[in-house]
């Protein structure tokens, strides 16, 4: 194959904690991007919801301050990636039903990602104090 004929590289996408001791690459090769409304997405994030897009583990990588980051959860389940200076939640590690993924909280995104989020879920238990206002699709908890 000529290098005319090469095909292009996968396209990255840089992202990090509030202070930029942690930073990743990720593929914009999401698998999906939904809004969550659980109450621990709500307690993690400090906001209404959490907007997530989930990805291949080998499409994830921390390229700066590995050594800075602490764990919040079952270290052989699902679990929350922090940065250890500023506290902001970086990824969480999704090990669950034999499949493993992570989730990029979309906030941490420096560039825009081509998916979007494609539906609420968890909405049953939702902020009080929050209303949805868009016409995507809610589930009360996970989607069917």
């Amino acid at each position: 194959m000529s290098s005319n004929d090469e095909l292009p590289k996968e396209r990255r996408l840089r992202g990090g904690c509030m202070c930029c001791a942690v930073t990743y690459e990720v593929a914009d090769n999401f698998l999906y991007a939904i809004n969550c409304h659980c109450s621990k997405c709500r307690r993690t994030t400090g906001s209404a919801f959490k907007p997530i897009a989930g990805v291949a583990v080998e499409d994830f990588e921390v390229t700066a301050g590995t050594d800075n980051l602490f764990r919040h959860g079952d270290p052989d389940g699902i679990h929350d990636m922090h940065c250890g200076t500023c506290g902001s939640l970086v990824y969480s590690w999704i090990a669950e039903r034999g499949t493993v993924k992570v989730h990029v909280p979309m906030g941490t995104l420096i560039d825009a990602p081509s998916i979007r989020p494609a539906m609420h879920i968890f909405v049953g238990s939702k902020a009080p104090w929050y209303e949805i206002t868009d016409d995507l699709p809610q589930y009360e908890g996970f989607p069917p």
